[in-house]
């Protein structure tokens, strides 16, 4: 099969969360099962896009609003990543260091589609499935199967998967002509709540939808920002997929981001490396054990309630606790983050930021990764805290259910039922005490490390999703 991936973020090209990690996983692993997996995304201002080699196999025009675009497609040429990449380039709308966050991100993200699907659209073949990836693919869907100047695309099959319904993408039925030329009795295929909204019409227009998780779909059922009624209403043809993890790029044997690399056999002396090592560079303590957030500071990840968690624990442990912070988003949680750090030193910091190389050495030589998620659709740095033999202290929501269970049900990570200062708190407790039986600790890391969470079997459950 010929599987086209449209999406925001890839990585290494552009990464902000999970979808940039997927989208650069998933193909590759594809391609392991036999089949012709590529990605098309936007050519940001981006190292990648200056430090390799790229040949244009597209070279046209896009009209959005009234202003007319250049835009060419470009393609990675020595298959770097395991797969075929494509960079849509458009001078004056992706030409800058940011993923999102723009006022014409509407028009952006029009722009990426409408371009990419004239690409397809000359081809003397058609690709067997395109498959879109959140809101700023999403409306590909609609125009495959409604817009004239794509008809002959028609009966190509359409999959969305759905990495957070949070962020829908809605603009006004005032750009409406923005998108290409469609009988306007298909109207009603856009809209959602009176607005149009990209994630509703493709899981309106989508053959198939998927979540990242088997969990995520129970619950967008009941907490989906306003399309819960339509996602129940397309559920027969919705599926839950586990997200997996790149084991080749998650792999403390050879990762070489960390300061030791380990193994199962190896992993005391290898945690005990790396965490000598983060603890030097940050003034912590080794001796002590150390809890970690990594991710966007923001209220989906439970981000606005960590310095007051941080400050209730390292008051209540009397400093027998070293805390550390990876993550950027509300600067006001950044602030207050970063004040912990003069009255705690020695027992606590942070670095406000994205840091690629530092998460890494985290996941490396942490004891334990906190997670209070108040939305998860699936989570990877869960899994990642596995690979590396790190214990995950997590909410019981979405993928963090899926993949993690309790000490006290046999399992191997620390789970909590709600995102409160108390919960996770009484969590950070427990952690504690099972620190101290480090007999404990050695076993469950090493059955940790042994867990797959590769995407070898997830990858193949999309392909049975495409067939269906």
């Amino acid at each position: 099969m010929e599987i086209i991936h449209l999406s925001a973020e890839c990585y290494p090209v552009a990464k902000v969360g999970g979808l940039g990690d997927v989208v650069g996983a998933l193909p590759k692993y594809q391609n392991k099962l036999g089949h012709v997996a590529k990605v098309v995304m936007p050519a940001y201002n981006c190292k990648f896009l200056y430090e390799n080699e790229f040949e244009t196999v597209y070279d046209g025009w896009v009209k959005v609003a009234s202003t007319n675009y250049q835009a060419r497609i470009l393609r990675e040429k020595t298959n770097k990543l395991g797969f075929d990449i494509f960079l849509v380039h458009i001078a004056g709308l992706f030409d800058r260091d940011g993923v999102y966050g723009y006022n014409d991100d509407t028009e952006r993200f029009l722009a990426f589609q409408i371009t990419a699907l004239d690409w397809i659209a000359q081809w003397e073949h058609r690709p067997d499935v395109i498959h879109v990836h959140d809101h700023h693919a999403g409306l590909v869907p609609f125009m495959v199967s409604n817009c004239y100047q794509y008809a002959h695309l028609n009966q190509v099959p359409t999959v969305l998967s759905i990495h957070n319904a949070q962020y829908q993408g809605q603009f006004g039925w005032d750009k409406l002509h923005y998108l290409p030329s469609f009988d306007l009795i298909n109207t009603s295929k856009l809209d959602w709540s009176n607005a149009i909204n990209p994630l509703a019409s493709a899981i309106k227009c989508a053959w198939r939808v998927t979540t990242v998780s088997p969990s995520y779909l129970e619950e967008i059922s009941h907490v989906a920002n306003g399309l819960e009624s339509l996602l129940a209403q397309e559920r027969g043809k919705s599926f839950g997929v586990l997200n997996g993890i790149d084991n080749e790029v998650w792999n403390p044997q050879k990762d070489q981001m960390v300061t030791k690399t380990y193994s199962a056999k190896t992993l005391e002396s290898g945690k005990k490396a790396n965490k000598d090592e983060l603890c030097r560079v940050f003034n912590l303590d080794s001796t002590k054990p150390l809890y970690t957030f990594i991710g966007r500071l923001v209220g989906e990840k439970g981000a606005d309630l960590l310095p007051d968690i941080f400050y209730n624990a390292l008051a209540q442990s009397d400093g027998e606790i070293n805390i550390l912070v990876l993550g950027s988003g509300d600067t006001q949680v950044e602030d207050r983050l970063n004040e912990i750090t003069q009255k705690y030193p020695g027992k606590y910091n942070a670095f406000i930021g994205y840091n690629e190389a530092l998460s890494h050495q985290i996941y490396a030589g942490a004891d334990f990764l906190l997670m209070p998620s108040r939305v998860e659709p699936c989570g990877l740095n869960q899994m990642y805290a596995l690979r590396y033999g790190t214990i995950p202290i997590v909410r019981r929501i979405g993928g963090l259910k899926d993949t993690v269970i309790d000490i006290g049900d046999g399992g191997f990570g620390i789970c909590h039922d709600q995102t409160s200062v108390w919960d996770v708190g009484h969590a950070i407790g427990r952690a504690y005490e099972l620190y101290g039986d480090q007999k404990k600790v050695k076993e469950i890391r090493k059955y940790m490390m042994s867990i797959d969470h590769s995407w070898d079997s997830s990858a193949q459950k999309y392909i049975e999703i495409y067939q269906m």
